[in-house]
């Protein structure tokens, strides 16, 4: 596997900062394009979105902390639960921390919440299958030993995979599952007109991946270790549980004004 390529011997290029910004102007132009079909002004997301980048880097980091905490508990300066070697962060915690600020940037500014987040799920799973790609490459997602012909062995020297033997490759599966999720759930947004569909849908199909797959990974945090299920897998529940109420309200009280 290759966290970073040596072009010189002094010269290093991590694929982390590469995959970090292959996701990031990706994500800018599925969502430039979002706008566009939906009517929403871009300078709504483009005039906020060092708040946005800023807030889910660290809210991501800390919380991949907290799920860590038997192994970051001990660490005695502050600055290092934001600069280690490891560059790992809680995706689940990036996503919900997005939706938090932009949130509260629609209701700052008196809109309505539809399209907005609908283009924001569509951009995010639109970047999903390029960041598990970063995860083959780091190791940052692996199974358990299998024998399914397609495992790699992950024997580079900076490797945190416990094994000597090939294992399978989940990220591959997460790239993939996230990227017929994305084609199925854009194609609707293009045929469908009612603009809270997507994203409610969306979130629970995100949340119901992680929330099962999390069951093939092999990497323990804190809460996997005390409660047998972990951080990721808690909050996929409670957004799945979130998008469903949410859903229920509106099929209880429809309104003419959310067809839009």
């Amino acid at each position: 596997m290759y966290p970073f390529f040596e072009i010189f011997d002094w010269v290093f290029i991590y694929t982390f900062w590469i995959s970090l910004l292959l996701s990031f102007f990706a994500f800018l132009w599925m969502l430039k394009k979002l706008c566009g079909k939906f009517w929403i002004n871009t300078t709504f997301f483009f005039n906020r979105i060092l708040i946005y980048a800023i807030s889910v880097l660290i809210f991501s980091r800390l919380f991949y902390v907290i799920s860590k905490w038997h192994e970051f508990k001990f660490i005695k300066n502050p600055l290092d639960f934001f600069f280690m070697n490891d560059y790992n962060f809680s995706l689940i915690w990036a996503i919900f921390w997005f939706l938090i600020v932009l949130f509260i940037s629609i209701i700052l500014h008196w809109l309505r919440s539809w399209k907005y987040i609908d283009a924001s799920v569509l951009s995010l799973l639109f970047v999903l299958p390029i960041w598990y790609i970063w995860t083959l490459l780091w190791w940052q997602v692996y199974w358990s030993p299998t024998n399914y012909w397609i495992e790699i062995l992950y024997k580079n020297s900076f490797s945190p995979v416990p094994y000597q033997i090939p294992i399978f490759p989940l990220p591959i599966v997460y790239a993939f599952i996230f990227f017929i999720l994305f084609s199925i759930l854009y194609i609707i947004a293009m045929f469908l007109k009612v603009r809270w569909i997507v994203w409610y849908i969306g979130l629970i199909l995100i949340s119901s991946t992680f929330l099962i797959m999390e069951n093939y990974s092999w990497k323990v945090d804190y809460f996997k270790m005390e409660y047998w299920i972990n951080f990721t897998q808690i909050m996929s529940f409670f957004l799945i549980l979130f998008a469903f109420h949410w859903l229920y309200r509106i099929y209880k009280t429809p309104r003419v004004n959310d067809i839009i």
